[in-house]
């Protein structure tokens, strides 16, 4: 997929995945609330919303219920299967 062809919720997603592995956000450290990120990217809540459970399902982030998402500790190992022919 070619850069301009990226949806906005790929964008902000590829956008806080690198600032995570490169250091910019630490373990631990909280992710910019929702109204930030939208601001910051100007989107829609729905937008934000999908970027971050996409971080989520990857195990970047926690889930933050009730108490904000942070970055976690170190993203779960994750096994890709090849396809038998």
């Amino acid at each position: 997929m070619m850069p301009g062809d990226m949806t906005k919720s790929s964008q902000v997603a590829d956008d806080l995945r690198h600032r995570i592995t490169s250091g910019e956000l630490r373990p631990g450290d909280p992710v910019p609330s929702e109204p930030t990120l939208m601001d910051q990217y100007e989107i829609a809540r729905g937008t934000v919303r999908k970027a971050l459970q996409q971080l989520t399902q990857e195990g970047l982030i926690s889930n933050g219920q009730g108490r904000g998402r942070t970055v976690r500790a170190h993203a779960p190992v994750t096994f890709l299967a090849s396809q038998s022919e």
